[in-house]
């Protein structure tokens, strides 16, 4: 009995060191982790009360507002997510981008809108590198048509929105910060979140990606891989390794005789 007591033990001891080891490459996160950046029901409420895009764009990044929590580099600052949309006739989506370096652009989230006669779908859904599959969020009011946004963007003449923010070049009332801790995120979120305006589904609502030819981005900054275990879906974070300097074969010259 006491050898098979201490066999376990190291056996746990050995799992838990391979476990820290590993880490320092790959780090496993559920999908709800990601929300922790940000919530999908919070950015809903925010779209919501938002009088147009450029509004929604600043309120999503505003700090005092602290809906945007993502820091998907890990540098220990929260990131700008700027706003630009694809449209075609009815059919927008509304697409949520990180931009973490002059050519680094992830997506986060899309907000895709369809109009059929008179009635109005809408739902969320977040990027499936960061949120897995099947992550969607839709609103509890069938009544969207009464916004001030949707009556923006189905005004005659619209143009497509596209955010003038890009890396490095930032509105003025942006300032760097670093990310909330998730207790105090959970307080920010959840002054929207408890409105139960927005709920969260597996069951898509809206399909206008392909009538509008969207094509996700995503930065090799965030090596995220979804994958589906017994307990769940989880996404698989690899950290970004340094590169290594190319190998230089010397050439040989042989000497005439």
């Amino acid at each position: 009995m006491k050898r098979q007591l201490i066999t376990t033990a190291i056996w746990v001891i050995f799992l838990g060191v391979c476990v820290v080891f590993a880490g320092e490459e790959v780090t496993v996160k559920s999908v709800s982790e990601a929300a922790q950046g940000l919530d999908l029901q919070a950015l809903g409420e925010l779209f919501k009360e938002s009088e147009n895009l450029e509004d929604f764009e600043k309120s999503l990044n505003d700090p005092e507002v602290g809906v945007n929590n993502l820091d998907l580099d890990e540098n220990g600052e929260v990131d700008f997510i700027r706003v630009v949309e694809e449209v075609n006739g009815d059919a927008h989506v509304i697409i949520l981008q990180d931009c973490l370096g002059e050519d680094e652009f992830q997506d986060v989230a899309t907000i895709e809108i369809d109009k059929s006669d008179e009635n109005y779908d809408m739902q969320v859904q977040g990027n499936e590198e960061l949120y897995g599959t099947d992550y969607y969020v839709e609103s509890t009011n069938v009544h969207i048509h009464a916004w001030p946004i949707i009556t923006w963007l189905y005004r005659p003449a619209y143009r497509p929105y596209w955010s003038v923010y890009h890396f490095g070049s930032y509105p003025w009332w942006w300032r760097v910060r670093h990310p909330l801790l998730h207790p105090m995120y959970r307080n920010r979120a959840d002054v929207y979140t408890q409105r139960a305006g927005f709920r969260f589904t597996r069951t898509p609502r809206v399909v206008v990606r392909t009538r509008v030819k969207y094509h996700p981005h995503s930065s090799t900054l965030v090596k995220r891989k979804v994958v589906h275990t017994p307990h769940g879906t989880k996404v698989v974070t690899k950290k970004k390794q340094p590169g290594k300097p190319p190998v230089v074969k010397k050439k040989t010259v042989k000497k005439r005789k």
